[in-house]
This record gives C-alpha cells, sequence and structure tokens, in this order.
C-alpha cells in the first residue's frame, strides 16, 4: 500500500507561533480534509509525523495532544478521510533525540507499521526538516506553501530545483492523483 506521509501543523492545520495547545486552536486548511478523503478514497496508507515540541515546553499535556488528535480525525472523517497513524516527537531541539525531524525517527516509526517504498511514497511538509526527514528515508519529498512553506521557499532553504512545491496538500494530492 502507497504511503503519504504528512506533517500536522502547517499542511493540515493551520499553524501557530504560540502552538496549538487544544482542540479550539486546532483549524483545518482549506481543502486539506478532502485532499486526505482523496488519498484515503485511492487507497493510501496516509500517516501523520509531527514535532510536537510543546510537550517537552509543558505548553499542553498527552491528554490534550489526544484531545487535539481526535478532533483531527473526527474532522477528516466527517468528509470521508481516514488517518491511519499518528506519530509524533515530544521533544525539544535541543534534545537531540532521533525522532524530531529533520531525523528519520518519526519515519521510521511509520516504517515498521507500514514497509515505506522508495519509488511510490511521498513526504509531504511545510519546512526544510520535513523535506528533508523524507529525503533520509530515500523519500519523495514536496513542499506546500502554506504553514512555514512560503517563507522557507523565500528565505532560500528550499529549492523548487530540487523539490516540488504545491500552494496546498490539496494541490499536491491532485497532482499525484493524476501521475
Amino acid at each position: 500500500m502507497a504511503t503519504v506521509i504528512l506533517d500536522r501543523d502547517g499542511v493540515i492545520n493551520h499553524d501557530s507561533i504560540n502552538y496549538i495547545k487544544k482542540p479550539s486552536e486546532w483549524e483545518l486548511i482549506d481543502g486539506s480534509a478532502e485532499a486526505i478523503r482523496m488519498l484515503t478514497k485511492a487507497g493510501y496508507f496516509v500517516a501523520v509525523a509531527t514535532n510536537q515540541s510543546g510537550l517537552g515546553r509543558r505548553l499542553l499535556n498527552l491528554k490534550d495532544l489526544n484531545a487535539i488528535h481526535e478532533k483531527m480525525h473526527q474532522e477528516i472523517q466527517n468528509v470521508g478521510g481516514y488517518i491511519n497513524y499518528i506519530t509524533y516527537c515530544p521533544h525539544l531541539p535541543q534534545d537531540g533525540c532521533d525522532c524530531r525531524k529533520p531525523q528519520t525517527g518519526l519515519l521510521r516509526k511509520i516504517h515498521k507499521r507500514n514497509p515505506l517504498d522508495q519509488d511510490m511514497d511521498w513526504m509531504v511538509g511545510d519546512t526544510f526538516n520535513d523535506v528533508k526527514a523524507g529525503h533520509k528515508m530515500g523519500l519523495r519529498s514536496a513542499l506546500v506553501l502554506t504553514g512555514k512553506g512560503q517563507a522557507q521557499l523565500e528565505g532560500g532553504v528550499v529549492s523548487r530545483e530540487t523539490t516540488p512545491v504545491f500552494e496546498c496538500l490539496q494541490e499536491f494530492v491532485v497532482w499525484l492523483l493524476e501521475h
């Protein structure tokens, strides 16, 4: 089963410099739930790999994170989509863990759950760290301009020459399903 791995904040939902700490702060980006529905209908295994340093910063706890993810599941299921697996890194950037993107620990967890295929599977994110994690796993990676994506592109952190760039998740999915 082909896999699309999505970053969460900035790809599926609007990001916040103050972190998403509770379900009421979590808001879908237009078209993202429909994009996941399209992937589901096409038979993709949809996984989410998300850095959640808000846990390490004690801005939220696991109960809060689970409630946010329950809201995400519900809103996506309401349109007929499904997320097969979610994995997250709770660590701070300075912790030096192997799971915080751009490290590959989260992607390796997904691989154990549903073996990844370098010729078929994608990592989609809004930051260089998302793209780099995908590349380190040998996956094709795409940048979306929602979230931090536009700033990453304008700042030269990610290049259109080496990374496919899309306005949003829905544009990526439409392109993927046409190719």
